[in-house]
């Protein structure tokens, strides 16, 4: 299949425009120097010129502080721009896979959340992220909307300033010696190159509509960082950050839990305990081969 991939040199685009073109598709990965999503007129010619017939999106604006900040422009590039895409994919037939979020819940549920369950953003990440979804699913049927949780992956995020978690962690311990992590955020660490996968695997069906796509499983940040210093036999000494040590200035849910349950009644449920992928990602580490590009 011909597919355009938006946002294509970010942390999960890079490894999904890998991931398609391992499956044997036509990729055309554009970044923010070739389409403004929130611009109706640049989205319409970008893909005019590619004509595809799946378009993922992946851009967004990620930064939690920067949102709260911006408010209008969270709207226009995470609530407007998917409705953009929305718009310029149904009048060239094609699909749109739009990659949303957990911060959509308020995380007082406390188990995890299906896609049943009705959102209750705290913020104007997740209220802004909701609308983008509600475009979507209101412009066209054939759509997937993803949401996810806990990303991390080779390459780069830059909306954190270059470094997932892991490599935070990492780094810390070897600059320190100590690391303090909370243990009040459950999540479920997912890593993109096992995301991408599954969007892959879900984009080759007709299966439209909202899904959730975590890996299985949960554990707080401190328990995922302990994680990370077992397996790397990492000398630290890692200790549970004491309540407020770290400041929150924005609401952000506490327990961001997404269960599969759409994926697992299509038998599509590709994923894996999270243990699995973090073996799998710092196995891969020092190897860090390039991401694909392909045309």
């Amino acid at each position: 299949m011909k597919i355009a991939v938006i946002g294509a040199n970010g942390q999960l685009g890079r490894d999904l425009v890998a991931a398609f073109c391992e499956n044997g598709d036509a990729v055309r990965g554009l970044t923010h120097s070739d389409v403004e999503i929130s611009d109706l007129h640049s989205v319409s010619r970008a893909l005019e010129d590619i004509r595809p017939q799946v378009v993922v999106n992946t851009a967004a604006m990620h930064h939690v502080e920067t949102c709260e900040r911006e408010p209008e422009k969270a709207f226009a590039v995470n609530a407007l721009g998917p409705g953009n895409l929305a718009l310029a994919a149904r009048e060239l037939g094609a699909v749109l896979m739009h990659v949303s979020t957990d911060y959509v819940f308020d995380g007082s549920k406390g188990s995890p959340y299906t896609e049943e369950d009705n959102p209750r953003p705290l913020n104007a990440y997740g209220i802004t992220k909701l609308a983008g979804e509600h475009f979507v699913r209101a412009t066209m049927t054939k759509h997937f909307v993803v949401r996810t949780s806990g990303l991390y992956g080779k390459s780069p995020c830059r909306a954190k300033g270059g470094l997932n978690f892991i490599e935070l962690m990492l780094k810390l311990a070897k600059e320190r010696g100590e690391v303090r992590v909370v243990d009040t955020e459950v999540v479920s660490p997912t890593s993109t190159a096992e995301l991408a996968q599954q969007m892959v695997q879900l984009s080759h069906s007709d299966c439209y509509g909202l899904y959730h796509a975590t890996a299985e499983g949960s554990c707080s940040w401190y328990e995922f960082a302990r994680q990370i210093f077992a397996i790397t036999d990492t000398p630290v000494r890692l200790k549970v950050a004491a309540p407020d040590e770290f400041p929150i200035k924005v609401a952000r849910p506490k327990y961001s839990v997404l269960e599969n349950r759409a994926l697992k009644s299509h038998g599509l449920n590709a994923f894996k305990p999270w243990q699995d992928a973090l073996h799998k990602y710092l196995g891969d580490r020092i190897k860090s081969p390039s991401p694909q590009i392909c045309n």
